[in-house]
């Protein structure tokens, strides 16, 4: 795969250079790619980080971005830095090494305020990030026949808040689960009139991509809910709504992806009224009448 390109305009905004990257990147070379992810998940980074630190944190060689900055029009670095200063968006550690970071960093009084410094972050960037492509998501899953909910490991609990959530006023939303090998026969369910929802971040799970591609095979629609417009999720998407996974700890934070499927659950009960009203009320009532909670006083 070569890394040179022929002469092309240079983009003349940061949503041009945007657009130009997600064309681009499926035909990069790992090394651009790297780069390619770390402009469009980290854009606040570019106009007061170096290139020796960026390049550090995307893990290339600044001579990487050199060429990128290159390959995508510009004469050099400096020339495609510059739209990131005119315009002033949400890549992953192995569990054990952040573990070990954890232990030899151990401090009981700094973990605490850390954890809720952090968590708030992700929601900050988060919604700084998702208010457009929220409203995408609400208008795509309105209109569907059927809504499928994937999300496997790690974002299994938000998959699951979110059909659980959602199937109390709209009963045509469906799990996949994938339980004893049974996701190839959970996919055969899929129909051009749905929407599937699929929930993954860095590293992605292989399922997540099997469902992404079956829900493409039958002509569905795909909403992505993942962590970088490069994923392999949200190229692969109609609509995507990133979210934030930082965390202190070993393991990636769920919390701002719990804030998202959340929100889609309010704005979805907006959109659909009193008809959504009345669906919340049959259910609330067979869960109470079915005895699903304890009784006051019992």
């Amino acid at each position: 795969m070569s890394d040179t390109s022929s002469a092309l305009p240079v983009p003349q905004s940061l949503d041009a250079l945007n657009t130009r990257l997600r064309e681009r990147f499926a035909q990069m070379s790992p090394q651009f790619q790297a780069g390619a992810r770390f402009l469009l998940d980290h854009p606040q980074r570019v106009p007061i980080s170096s290139m020796r630190a960026i390049a550090a944190e995307a893990g290339v060689q600044p001579a990487t971005l050199v060429r990128l900055s290159q390959h995508l029009g510009f004469d050099g670095w400096q020339g495609l830095r510059e739209l990131f200063l005119e315009a002033i968006e949400l890549g992953p550690q192995p569990y054990a090494n952040r573990a070990r970071q954890v232990i030899r960093e151990g401090d009981a009084a700094r973990m605490v305020p850390e954890m809720f410094r952090v968590q708030h972050n992700n929601l900050d960037l988060t919604e700084a990030g998702a208010q457009a492509s929220l409203a995408q998501a609400v208008d795509l899953l309105a209109g569907a026949n059927n809504v499928h909910v994937a999300g496997f490991r790690a974002c299994f609990p938000i998959a699951f808040t979110f059909q659980y959530v959602y199937r109390l006023f709209r009963p045509t939303v469906h799990l996949i689960r994938g339980e004893a090998g049974t996701l190839e026969m959970e996919l055969r369910a899929l129909s051009p009139r749905d929407v599937v929802t699929v929930i993954s971040f860095a590293p992605y799970s292989n399922e997540a991509l099997v469902v992404t591609r079956a829900a493409r095979t039958a002509g569905a629609k795909v909403l992505a809910l993942t962590d970088s417009t490069v994923s392999p999720l949200a190229l692969d998407a109609d609509v995507a709504v990133l979210f934030s996974h930082e965390s202190p700890s070993f393991f990636p934070s769920i919390t701002a992806g719990i804030a998202v499927v959340e929100t889609l659950v309010e704005m979805l009960l907006a959109r659909k009224g009193r008809g959504a009203v009345r669906a919340l009320e049959l259910a609330e009532g067979q869960l109470h009448g079915g005895g699903a909670y304890v009784k006051p006083g019992s």
